[in-house]
Formats: structure tokens, sequence, C-alpha cells
């Protein structure tokens, strides 16, 4: 795939694909924050505050889709 030389054009490919690799992987990171909800992964006491599963699993994606598009 040939891209333009038009920086903002190409800007707007990346966050296009950004969105697209996002709508992908979302329900994979939604499974994967819903199973670590499940499992007890803290010691019984004062619980961490917590976002919502839907937060943490944004989270998750946003922070790994970036290395798609290293290199």
């Amino acid at each position: 795939m040939q891209r333009s030389l038009n920086p903002v054009s190409r800007l707007h490919q990346d966050a296009v694909q950004f969105r697209l690799i996002l709508a992908a992987t979302y329900p994979f990171f939604l499974a994967a924050a819903c199973m670590q909800r499940v499992m007890p992964a803290h010691p019984v006491g004062i619980a961490p505050q917590r976002r919502s599963v839907f937060a943490e699993a944004r989270s998750m994606a946003v922070s790994a889709i970036p290395f798609v598009f290293m290199g």
C-alpha cells in the first residue's frame, strides 16, 4: 500500500487504521478484562480503586495497539 506524501493525509490514514485495529481487538481485551475481574489477583483486604471493565479493556487496547505502528 503506497502512502501519499501529504502529512495530513498520512495522519488521517494512521488514525483510521488505529480506530479499525481498536474495533477489531477491543472484544479480546474486553474478554481479558473480564477474566481479570473473575480471577482473584489481590489478597482479600482493601480493594484498589477500579475502573469499569470497559474502561480497563479500552486502556489495555490503547496501550498495546501503538506497537503495531512501530517499525
